[in-house]
């Protein structure tokens, strides 16, 4: 997804009191030089990589990306909605590292959210501390 699009949860996130500025992140009163948390491109996609310490402070939590009736299935907690509309997740390729995925609902069953489109069976998906991620991604800082 573009940085320069408005998220909705972004601005819940900073309505609830976040502030400040930055491409890295470091948590309440860590030292400077103890960055928590870094964004960086790849392949066109901005990457949040956590520090062990950030991961802590952060308490992300991932389920992941099943099956059912031939159709891929995630946890609706791992459903995010930017602000026309569309839904997209963050992904996690390996421990600590985190992105945004488009994915497309087909609809919602309870707590599972049944996709029409989105990544493999199989991968990670944040189910608990998008908002602390997508403020990271976006420079959004805590106080």
């Amino acid at each position: 997804m573009q940085r320069n699009n408005t998220w909705v949860i972004a601005a819940v996130f900073v309505a609830l009191g976040a502030s400040g500025c930055a491409k890295s992140s470091s948590f309440d009163n860590a030292p400077a030089e103890n960055t928590t948390a870094s964004v960086k491109t790849v392949n066109g996609v901005d990457q949040v990589t956590l520090s062990p310490e950030g991961a802590r402070r952060l308490g992300v939590r991932t389920g992941s990306i099943g099956t059912a009736g031939g159709q891929k299935v995630i946890p609706y907690a791992a459903v995010l909605y930017a602000a026309d509309g569309s839904t997209f997740t963050f992904v996690s390729p390996k421990p600590r590292v985190y992105h945004e995925a488009r994915i497309v609902v087909e609809r919602i069953d309870g707590n599972r959210a049944i996709l029409r489109r989105g990544p493999a069976a199989g991968t990670s998906v944040v189910t608990v501390g998008s908002a602390e991620l997508i403020g990271t991604e976006h420079g959004v800082e805590q106080d």
